[in-house]
């Protein structure tokens, strides 16, 4: 949450500004986790968990295929690097097509 509001760079992994996967990773690390670098290879990672059984923490995945990427934070939320032009932001889960969501 420290994050929020830094803005959007493709590309970028913080700590000025990140992209969605980019955040991924640098938050991961300062959790002393290691993940990969892109979505697309995040969610390979952890243990597959059901929408219905997300926590704070698990990685939620979104279009098909995989793009996109954002950190569940509890009641329906999610924090993530969006897109070009917005801020590192909180969303709802349901705001994008969900894909899959892991706990790593």
């Amino acid at each position: 949450m420290a994050q929020l509001g830094k803005p959007y760079r493709w590309g970028a992994t913080g700590p000025s500004a990140f992209d969605c996967s980019g955040l991924i990773s640098y938050a991961y690390s300062k959790a002393g986790k290691d993940v990969p670098r892109t979505s697309r290879a995040q969610a390979t990672v952890g243990t597959k968990v059901a929408k219905s059984d997300l926590r704070p923490g698990d990685l939620v995945f979104f279009y098909s295929p995989v793009s996109h990427v954002g950190i569940y934070i509890g009641g329906g939320k999610i924090v993530h690097a969006s897109t070009s032009g917005e801020p590192v932001k909180v969303s709802a889960v349901d705001a994008m097509p969900f894909n899959s969501a892991r706990r790593v």
